[in-house]
């Protein structure tokens, strides 16, 4: 991933933690707590989506209500050239799957999925990840209780 070259000063900084703490908050009430007028604000908010700081807008769904409480984190190790990313591209169209990590060390990617069960854990692994023919080897931990889990990155 190449870094942006991007200068966000303090009031940029401050519009980034208030969309993450709540990312419905008006336009209105965003102006009203950084003590801007609603026409700077909706500006310096569309500037930040169209540079990419701001990739997009998401609810935070309880998985247990979906029935997606089984959390994995596969390791995978898979025989494409660093260059290649023909397997990470394979992985990241499986719906089940949340995040594709391109990892250093013995394996290749970390993958984050969400599931029903150990059953769609295995319909998985037989239907969709035997399909990539450059999968070498798998392993699998399963998350037995989750501490903090969190999209928000600190911004300091």
């Amino acid at each position: 991933m190449k870094k942006l070259e991007i200068n966000l000063d303090e009031t940029d900084l401050s519009i980034l933690r208030l969309l993450q703490e709540d990312a419905r908050i008006t336009n209105v009430a965003l102006a009203n707590q950084l003590k801007m007028a609603p026409s700077a604000m909706l500006e310096r908010v569309r500037k930040l989506e169209e540079k990419g700081v701001i990739r997009g807008y998401s609810a935070a769904i309880d998985p247990l209500t979906i029935d997606k409480e089984l959390l994995v984190f596969i390791f995978i190790k898979t025989k494409d050239s660093f260059a290649n990313d023909k397997s990470a591209r394979a992985l990241a169209a499986i719906p089940q799957v949340m995040e594709v990590h391109h990892i250093a060390g013995e394996d290749c990617y970390l993958v984050k999925a969400r599931l029903s069960g150990p059953l769609e854990l295995m319909e998985l692994k037989r239907s969709r990840f035997s399909k990539i023919s450059n999968i070498v080897s798998m392993r699998t931990t399963i998350v037995l209780e989750t501490v903090k889990e969190s999209a928000h990155i600190s911004i300091e």
